[in-house]
């Protein structure tokens, strides 16, 4: 079965894209906010948006596999310093994804603050990887709970919004960590995966099926 629905109006809920009867798998799609924002996202809101043609590719790439893709929607725009609502409706989402699906295991795709609450989360038993998108990697950000997963940080060295170095450091730390992690230069694209977006879009999409192909 295919279809978009949503579960549950609050933040952390899911917004289902793709549901077969039987999920074996999922993909968590987490779109970009801002650093500060206690107000909901708007109705016209441009970072879920950008995520959109990532949903079509990641849903074409795991055509045939019984892989669930959802989004999740958040209650605040913002990160809002220690409060990391972002992460925390990522936390909520999983937990909500497991009385959706089961116990299967889940592939976390995000850009920005979603790539940061995507690489927070990731910790959790069901996650298998994340594919994080010019995430938003500030010094410090925790990597201890990293060992055993498997993540890919895309980032266009010519962002101004987010800092490509500090994912290469994430990505540094992480192995230090126990992760099988890897940082891979785009070569155009910005903050935002406008220009030269089809490459984003089928090395995120090949990444994810990839993910959810290991063991």
């Amino acid at each position: 079965m295919t279809g978009c629905r949503t579960r549950r109006a609050e933040a952390g809920s899911l917004v289902v894209r793709s549901a077969p009867e039987a999920p074996t798998a999922a993909v968590l799609l987490l779109h970009g906010g801002r650093e500060d924002g206690p107000e909901p996202p708007p109705a016209l809101n441009l970072p879920a948006l950008r995520m959109r043609p990532f949903v079509a590719a990641v849903t074409r790439a795991v055509r045939g596999r019984d892989v669930l893709v959802a989004e999740v929607r958040y209650g605040h725009r913002g990160w809002n310093g220690d409060r990391a609502d972002a992460a925390r409706d990522a936390e909520a989402a999983l937990a909500r994804l497991r009385e959706e699906a089961g116990p299967v295991p889940v592939v976390l795709v995000g850009h920005s603050m979603g790539g940061r609450a995507a690489l927070r989360t990731a910790g959790d038993p069901a996650v298998r990887g994340v594919v994080a998108l010019a995430p938003w990697c500030p010094a410090g950000e925790p990597v201890d709970h990293l060992g055993g997963r498997r993540l890919y940080l895309l980032h266009d060295e010519a962002d101004r919004v987010t800092s490509a170095r500090e994912s290469w450091d994430f990505v540094r730390r992480a192995r230090a960590a126990g992760a099988d992690a890897a940082g891979i230069p785009m070569p155009t694209g910005g903050h935002a995966m406008l220009r030269g977006a089809g490459l984003w879009h089928r090395r995120a999409a090949e990444l994810t099926a990839a993910l959810l192909s290991h063991g």
